[in-house]
């Protein structure tokens, strides 16, 4: 099993690690702290070197419970020692994206008790869907102004990861309408902006709602009957 480096350090830039497996082009390590996607977010990419050769990270997979590094060249041995560097920039504005999305999940289930229903993002950008039945700027203008008051807030972001028996005693722990989690896992990763909003979680966070920065609601959509869906941009 990889040991999944991005689960309690977000922050994490460079990590050394060994290859432990090679699959059609790319490789598996024994620790990474490479996203490899889900729940919304991409995955993450970069750069793996070693002493003599360097492999451009292009994607990052999950694939039959292994993280797979895909990358560009030959590949190197299992055996290789190799480091890993993230591009940071990519990884960072994600992580304010994200954090963003659950900033803006929180504020619509405190104030009005909606759903998600889906939800997807990129650097600096996503959208949320939700069950609302109607939907209009007033509301909108509304939400706007109440998720940026919580980026205001400097709200901590704390990460625990719990038995699944004691995760699924929190009350709301999971806030879309299907529940994604597999019935076979026996520990939840759950994600909290302490006095916002607690849910269960794999991504990767900023520490702070401040780090976020100013959200805008730049559009808003009826995806269906009670389906609405929310369009978020981040400042840089």
């Amino acid at each position: 099993m990889t040991e999944l480096l991005f689960q309690t350090n977000a922050y994490l830039q460079e990590f050394d690690a060994v290859v432990t497996e090679l699959v059609e082009g790319g490789v598996v390590l024994d620790r990474t702290a490479f996203y490899p996607g889900g729940g919304g977010q991409p995955n993450d990419v970069g750069m793996l070197t070693a002493v003599t050769h360097s492999w451009p990270v292009t994607t990052v997979k999950k694939i039959a419970g292994s993280v797979v590094h895909f990358v560009e060249g030959e590949l190197p041995e299992v055996g290789t020692a190799v480091t890993g560097h993230l591009n940071w920039e990519r990884r960072y504005q994600l992580m304010r994206t994200h954090t963003a999305m659950h900033i803006l999940c929180g504020v619509v289930w405190r104030d009005y008790g909606a759903q998600v229903t889906g939800g997807n993002m990129e650097p600096l950008k996503g959208r949320m869907d939700f069950e609302f039945e109607t939907m209009r700027q007033e509301l909108v203008a509304e939400i706007e102004e109440a998720v940026n008051v919580e980026v205001a807030a400097a709200r901590e972001t704390r990460v625990q990861i719990l038995p699944r028996e004691e995760a699924f005693q929190i009350p709301d722990l999971i806030r879309t309408k299907i529940n994604l989690l597999p019935e076979g896992i026996a520990e939840v990763r759950t994600v909290e902006l302490v006095g916002l909003d607690l849910q269960a979680d794999g991504g990767t966070h900023v520490a702070n709602t401040r780090e976020v920065g100013r959200m805008r609601i730049t559009d808003y959509k009826s995806k269906g009957k009670i389906n609405k869906r929310i369009y978020v941009e981040l400042g840089d």
